[in-house]
C-alpha cells in the first residue's frame, strides 16, 4: 500500500508572538514573529543555545509552545499537528540511527513507517543512498558507521519520503569538508520541490544555501532577509578586525564593536577602510580587512555596537 498524496502547498511559515518558557522560568523563545514563503531553504542561525533546536520542534509539531501561535500553508501546528506530520519530515539535532540496526534496515523501515510498501521503500532507500554516496554502507550496523555517515542515514530517510517539508537541524554536524559539500548539493537539488528549514552554526553554509536567513539570539530574532537584506542592515561594506590589543577612535563613518574576546571590529566605508589600515601597519597593528560577510554581519548584529561616547575624541594608542 502507497502512502496517500500529499497536499499540494505554495503557503507561508507564520509565527506570531511564540514563546517558549521553561519550567525553571528561563525563556527558550520570546515573542518571535515572521513569516516566510514555504519555499526553498531558510536558514536559521545562532549561537548554541540561541533557541534553533527548541523553535524547530515546536514548528515540526514536536513539543508544545507556551503563547502564541505557528501555522505552516494555514494549518495551525497545535490543532492540526495530524494533518501537517503527513507532509513533514524531520532530522532532530539529538536524533540517533538505532546501532543495532543496518543503515538499509533504519532507512527502509522509516519509509514503511510513513505508509510506503517494501518494495517501495527498498527502491527509494537504493536511491537515497546513492545520491548521498552511503551505498557501501547500507549494510553495515549503524553502530560501525562513522558520526558522518550516521548523519547521512538519518538525512536519507527524510530524503526518500514524499514529506514536501524538511526540517534538518544542525545535519552537517561531524561531516567532514568533502561530506558537507556534497550534502549542500543534495539539498540544492531538493529544494527545488521542497521547502528545507535548517538550522546551522556554520555561517558559511548558510550563506552559500539560503534564500533566506534569520538570525535569533538569546531566544528573540534579530534579523531575517535575504543576504542583500542583512548586508543592508549594517550599512557599510567593509569590516576590520582588530586581532591585538589596541585602542582605536571610533572612524567617522562607521561602527566598532568589541568582542567577548576584547578583539575590535570596525565595519566602516572602503575610503574609511582604506585609511585605517594604512594607520594599523604603520603601528604594525595585527588586523584582518574584507567585504562584510555574514560572519561579519552575524558579529554585528549580536553585539551591539560601542556607545559612541566610549570612542568620541579618543586618539589611538598601544
Amino acid at each position: 500500500m502507497m502512502p496517500k498524496a500529499l497536499p499540494e502547498y505554495d503557503g507561508k511559515l507564520t509565527c506570531s508572538k511564540l514563546s517558549k518558557k521553561y519550567e525553571e522560568g528561563k525563556y527558550a523563545l520570546k515573542d518571535v514573529s515572521f513569516s516566510i514563503p514555504a519555499q526553498g531553504i531558510f536558514a536559521l542561525i545562532g549561537r548554541n543555545g540561541a533557541g534553533k533546536t527548541t523553535l524547530v520542534r515546536i514548528l515540526s509539531t514536536q513539543l508544545m509552545p507556551t503563547s502564541g501561535t505557528v501555522s505552516i500553508d494555514g494549518m495551525d501546528v497545535v490543532t492540526q499537528a495530524r494533518e501537517l506530520r503527513e507532509m513533514i519530515a524531520c532530522v532532530p539535532q539529538e536524533a540517533r540511527a538505532i546501532g543495532w540496526l543496518t543503515a538499509r534496515q533504519s532507512i527502509t523501515a522509516y519509509l514503511m513507517w510513513r505508509g510506503f510498501t517494501g518494495k517501495e521503500a527498498r527502491k527509494r532507500t537504493a536511491e537515497a543512498a546513492r545520491k548521498l554516496g552511503i551505498t557501501k554502507y547500507l549494510d553495515k550496523q549503524n553502530r560501525l558507521l562513522s558520526g558522518g555517515t550516521k548523519r547521512k542515514v538519518l538525512v536519507a530517510m527524510v530524503m526518500a519520503s514524499e514529506a514536501s517539508i524538511l526540517f534538518l537541524d544542525e545535519p552537517t554536524t561531524g561531516l567532514d569538508p568533502i561530506s558537507r559539500d556534497e550534502l549542500w548539493n543534495t539539498l540544492r537539488e531538493l529544494k527545488k520541490d521542497h521547502f528545507i528549514f535548517l538550522t546551522t552554526h556554520y555561517l558559511e553554509e548558510a550563506e552559500r544555501l539560503a534564500d533566506k536567513i534569520g538570525i535569533l539570539e538569546d531566544g528573540q530574532l534579530k534579523a531575517l532577509g535575504t543576504l542583500d537584506d542583512l548586508r543592508s542592515k549594517v550599512k557599510y561594506p567593509y569590516s576590520i578586525k582588530i586581532l591585538s590589543e589596541f585602542r582605536i577612535a571610533k572612524p567617522k563613518n562607521g561602527e566598532v564593536i568589541r568582542g567577548v574576546d576584547g578583539h575590535l571590529q570596525i565595519v566602516t566605508t572602503e575610503q574609511e577602510a582604506n585609511k585605517l589600515s594604512r594607520k594599523l601597519i604603520d603601528k604594525k597593528v595585527r588586523f584582518s580587512m574584507n567585504p562584510m560577510t555574514l560572519d561579519d554581519i552575524f558579529y554585528f548584529i549580536v553585539r551591539k555596537p560601542i556607545d559612541d561616547e566610549d570612542y568620541d575624541n579618543e586618539e589611538e594608542r598601544d
